[in-house]
This record gives structure tokens, sequence and C-alpha cells, in this order.
């Protein structure tokens, strides 16, 4: 059970319930972890919800995005995460033999893909250290400067969804990760 309470999510019309209508707007429902942080941190997830937005107008894929908060929240062992973002991954159209191969850093018989997580399993094993050859296997696989700036990003946002879920021990909404 989660740690955090959540209000009643249809009855809060406060600050709150319009980010809660923004992203179930967006995303169909209000997963728990969003619930919890509009209810006790609304700044917070207007930030991360921000951060999304950029993301969404930038050059990095959907599918890329998902690989990486799929890498990190593997990595860093958040069952919310790897759920909730295996299924967003799903809707972006990944397969699911796929994603188990990128959360297990298998190869997936994408070498962009490959690279994408051999670079963001490093980063998140690292503290974000990486040597010049693992930079330039970046580049070679065809990720651009602004690309990179996408991923630290991405990166980035998913610590902060990540660490808040491990305090909280978010319930978890989204189906069951194989």
């Amino acid at each position: 059970m989660s740690r955090l309470s959540t209000p009643n999510l249809e009855a809060d019309t406060g600050p709150s319930g319009q980010v809660y209508a923004q992203i179930k707007k967006a995303v169909g429902v209000v997963p728990n972890a969003y619930a919890a942080l509009a209810a006790h941190g609304p700044a917070a997830l207007k930030a991360m919800v921000a951060a999304d937005a950029v993301l969404a107008s930038g050059s990095l894929p959907r599918r890329d995005q998902e690989i990486i908060k799929l890498v990190v929240s593997a990595v860093g062992g958040c069952d919310y995460c790897v759920a909730a973002h295996t299924h967003f991954a799903q809707r972006a159209g990944l397969k699911p033999d796929v994603l188990k191969q990128i959360r297990n850093g298998q190869p997936t018989g994408d070498a962009r893909y490959d690279a994408l997580v051999r670079f963001v399993r490093r980063l998140a094993r690292t503290s974000g250290t990486v040597s010049d050859e693992e930079f330039a296997a970046i580049k070679a696989a065809g990720y651009t400067d602004a690309q990179l700036v996408e991923i630290s990003l991405a990166f980035s946002v998913i610590v902060f969804t990540n660490i808040f879920n491990r305090i909280n021990d978010t319930d978890v909404d989204f189906p069951a990760v194989a």
C-alpha cells in the first residue's frame, strides 16, 4: 500500500484537480504515482509534465524516450516505473519480447536501440560518467547533440519518478511485467 495518501481524484477541484484533468486527457487515466505527486507536490508534478512536454516537442522519438525511462527504471529497481514504462513503450510500438530484452540489457537486434540501451545503462551505473569510446558509440548510432540533451532530460525526469515511487512505495496500477 502506498505510504502517502491520495485524495479522491474525481472530487478534487483545486490545483491538483486541474493537473489530474490534464493528465487524464493526455494519458487516459491518472496513474497512482501522478495522483500522489499532485496531492503532495503539485509544483513538482507540473515540472515533470513540463519536462515531458519539452521532450515531446524535441527530436528524440517517443520510443527512445520510453527506452530511456525503462532502462533507468530497470537498473534502479523501480517496479512501478518498470511496469509503467513497459506499458507506455508498448503503446509507442515496441513489442513485448523487445521490451524484455531491453529490461534485461540484452541485444534486441536493432543497432540504434541497442546503442541507446548500452549508453543509458552506462549512465545509470556510473552516475553519468562515460568514456570517449562510449560517447563516440552513441554518436555513431546517429544520436545528435540535441538528442543527447534530450536523453539527459529524460534520464533526469525518470530518476525523480523512480526515487519518489521508492519513497512512497506506490501501488502499481499498470499491467504486471513478466
